[in-house]
């Protein structure tokens, strides 16, 4: 798998952090702004052989450590994820685990394991095998549990050699404060609304959709491109509200449990928006139901969607879990007075 093209936002973050020194650096903020691209372009640049300087240092793209990179194999990158992003993104687990899933003995973790972050350690120790230092990268770094924080704790505060991490993440205040407090900060920026959708339209998206789907992902790119790839219909999505306050489970029937109750959450979070008297963020105000629940029934609905998340990957009966999620929505949507 390639290496994934910066976006056009990301690329004056790219040259700030480029700019300013230190061994660890935390890049946070909403999920499809570019954590792990930028993460990855920051890694490379620190490895790369022939960086550009006129760019302030960017890696080259065509050099012995960008093609190491670009194939997965460089001896001085340190790729830390759980083992399913680690299959989506075309990384290699290491043979046991591999093994381990191979014969079927476990699932792909979705945490960081602690025998990886072990690992890791380990190589921060050894030299340099090309000698342009070494990388570390954690991504998503919530993923990581306490047990794995705990065991990059001491290595993050007290590097040996010439080695550097990056930490990605979407949801950085998960993180151990330990953790957070010996990392340089790096919030990323949002795109442009236009920029987003001209990158989108780039990506194949057509351009009758892409403002459409972009709203759906809350201004966020990436998560808009993977709602487009996923086959989501704008046109579906403008008539989820309604089609879910008449209890109609078709509306969700081609999203698992964890993206239907995403659905459902932006629902809940545009209701009690409306009803503060501000504006919508995922759906238009007119595809919403034209009656607004209560304040307490809205907080409820929202609880009980944010303790149906923890548990939606489990291997529940996806189609019960539909019905129960919709039939749940279905009466907190109609327990309001119509709007005036």
């Amino acid at each position: 798998m390639s290496t994934p093209a910066l976006s056009p936002w990301l690329h004056r973050p790219l040259a700030e952090l480029l700019r300013q020194r230190g061994h660890a650096w935390l890049l946070q903020g909403p999920s499809g702004l570019g954590q792990y691209e930028l993460a990855l372009a920051l890694a490379a640049a620190w490895l790369c052989e022939q960086p550009n300087k006129e760019e302030g240092g960017t890696a080259c793209g065509h050099c012995p450590s960008c093609h190491a990179i670009e194939v997965r194999t460089h001896a001085d990158l340190c790729v830390l994820m759980p083992e399913v992003a680690m299959q989506e993104l075309g990384w290699p687990l290491d043979e046991k685990a591999q093994a381990d899933i191979d014969d079927k003995k476990r699932k792909p973790s979705r945490e960081i394991r602690v025998e990886a972050m072990r690992d890791a350690v380990g190589f921060a120790q050894r030299t340099s095998a090309r000698g342009r230092g070494k990388a570390v990268l954690v991504y998503p770094a919530e993923r990581m549990n306490t047990i794995t924080a705990n065991a990059l704790l001491k290595t993050l505060e007290e590097p040996v050699g010439d080695v550097r991490f990056v930490l990605a993440s979407e949801a950085a205040w998960q993180l151990l404060p330990t953790i957070r407090s010996r990392c340089l900060g790096f919030t990323l920026p949002w795109p442009e609304t236009a920029a987003a959708e001209a990158w989108l339209a780039a990506q194949d998206v057509p351009a009758a959709d892409a403002a459409a789907l972009l709203r759906a992902a809350g201004g966020r790119p990436s998560d808009a491109l993977r709602l487009a790839r996923s086959g989501q219909s704008p046109k579906a999505w403008s008539l989820l509200p309604k089609a879910v306050s008449r209890g109609d489970v078709a509306a969700l029937a081609d999203q698992s449990p964890s993206q239907a109750i995403g659905s459902l959450q932006k629902l809940c979070h545009d209701l009690m928006a409306v009803g503060s008297g501000a504006a919508p963020r995922f759906f238009d105000a007119a595809d919403l139901p034209p009656a607004v629940p209560s304040h307490l029934a809205l907080a409820r609905w929202s609880k009980s969607l944010a303790n149906a998340a923890r548990t939606a990957e489990h291997p529940f009966n996806a189609g019960l879990m539909l019905e129960a999620l919709v039939s749940e929505a279905r009466t907190t949507l109609n327990s309001a007075a119509r709007r005036p």
